[in-house]
């Protein structure tokens, strides 16, 4: 059972790979933690302030990202993460200086939100592309599936080390400390055999690397559309809870900064559990498979809305955690496992943008909502939004594919869902092994 969940570490780039975001991740979200924190006190406990904040962490998710995917087929991935997480860690730098020092206000904290933002922008869907290059295609759910178990790793034990270091300290320590592990992948990019990676031997030129090809790629393949439109309308809406956590726990729970990194955790838990539910794929999944997450998932935000106290939100925050990126890594593994490589960058990007960078939208409207209608309502209405979405996309899907529910009777009635096509497996050949 272990070999196989974590097969992909047997890899050597790919092991180097998970390495660095794990420990980088880990500083990530100490910062982040330690930044709604500090936000809260600038602001006077401010719902809007931390989505003003989370508005422009991801403002250039919206404006970069495809360019940012253009440029991830085009040029060497490697390279281009390389300068992208050292321009994120001299940003990071910049800022725990001015936090420790104890001169920091709130207008640095949107600009450097903003920058760290531009950063993360250019990386991330590079990332996502390059995992492709670390490992054979059969090994790419699994790869994909331990990077998000990588993620909700460090989402565990970035909020807890940052809530006691907040309790025993102060924000300057925790920047401090959450910069000088943010440089881990610069020297993990930097340590991996080139000659390892899969790559195509050809290098596209800029006339083969057009945006608006690879967004009418997409538009012509149902199955990669679907995917893309519902994690753009949960991720908007429903993937909040950086605003809405943080106000929860200080504003109506009256917790203080180690109890706040409590709900944080639970939520991570739950993530880690359903990326390693994933981890064990061996194929595209079913669109079934995403559809039925995210209805889940909306059912269980709609709960957390409704907690009468801070354990059961504790409790509820658990499966919310464990869907929320089992949708996210099965939505993901049906985009990339259904895409030629040529397109692999820019359809990425694309995904990344109506997954992250619809973040300023929904963090402003959650913001202004916890405002005006109170936190709770903010996170029950999103998960009524997701429901909806999740509702509308059953609807699509069973449209276009002809598919239909039949009522089973007999001993164990129920539904039993009638299938008329299959998805077409994408064939291409495998990239060979090339020097950088």
């Amino acid at each position: 059972m272990l070999s196989t969940t974590f097969r992909s570490l047997q890899v050597r780039n790919y092991r180097l790979f998970a390495t660095g975001q794990l420990v980088k991740l880990i500083g990530v979200w100490m910062m982040f933690t330690a930044q709604d924190w500090l936000v809260l006190d600038l602001s006077g406990n401010s719902p809007g302030a931390l989505g003003i904040v989370t508005a422009l962490q991801f403002l250039p998710v919206l404006l970069l990202t495809l360019w940012a995917g253009k440029l991830a087929d085009r040029f060497d991935k490697r390279k281009l993460l390389i300068s992208a997480n050292a321009a994120f860690a001299v940003t990071a730098i910049v800022f725990a200086i001015l936090v420790a020092s104890g001169v920091v206000v709130l207008w640095h904290v949107f600009l450097f939100a903003l920058l760290l933002g531009v950063a993360n922008a250019i990386e991330t869907p590079v990332r996502q592309a390059f995992v492709s290059e670390l490992v054979e295609l059969p090994l790419l759910p699994n790869a994909l599936a331990l990077s998000a178990a990588t993620f909700n790793t460090a989402r565990i034990g970035g909020p807890a080390l940052a809530g006691v270091f907040l309790a025993l300290f102060d924000t300057g320590p925790v920047f401090l400390i959450a910069t000088v592990l943010s440089v881990a992948p610069i020297f993990s990019y930097l340590m991996m055999r080139t000659v390892d990676l899969f790559r195509s031997t050809a290098r596209p030129s800029a006339g083969d690397t057009r945006i608006v090809d690879g967004l009418k790629y997409v538009w012509r393949r149902h199955d990669l559309l679907l995917p893309i439109v519902l994690m753009a309308a949960v991720g908007m809406i429903g993937f909040n809870f950086p605003v809405t956590l943080a106000a929860l726990a200080k504003i109506n729970f009256n917790a203080g900064p180690s109890t706040f990194g409590l709900l944080t955790t639970a939520l991570a838990v739950g993530a880690l559990g359903g990326a390693l539910a994933g981890s064990g794929r061996r194929s595209r999944p079913s669109v079934y498979v995403v559809l039925g997450a995210a209805l889940a998932f909306a059912v269980f935000e709609i709960a957390v809305g409704f907690s009468p106290n801070f354990i059961v939100a504790m409790i509820l925050l658990v499966p919310t955690g464990f869907f929320s990126i089992y949708l996210a890594q099965a939505a993901n593994h049906r985009v990339q496992m259904g895409l030629h490589s040529a397109y692999r960058g820019r359809v990425m990007a694309l995904y990344v943008l109506v997954f992250l960078g619809t973040t300023p939208i929904g963090a402003s409207l959650a913001g202004w909502w916890g405002e005006h209608f109170g936190v709770p309502s903010s996170i029950w209405t999103a998960g009524i939004f997701c429901l909806i979405a999740g509702v509308a996309a059953l609807v699509w899907q069973l449209r276009s594919s002809g598919d239909h529910f039949s009522l089973r009777n007999g001993s164990r009635p129920g539904l039993t869902l009638v299938r008329t096509t299959e998805d077409e497996p994408i064939v291409e050949p495998v990239p060979a092994r090339v020097a950088a």
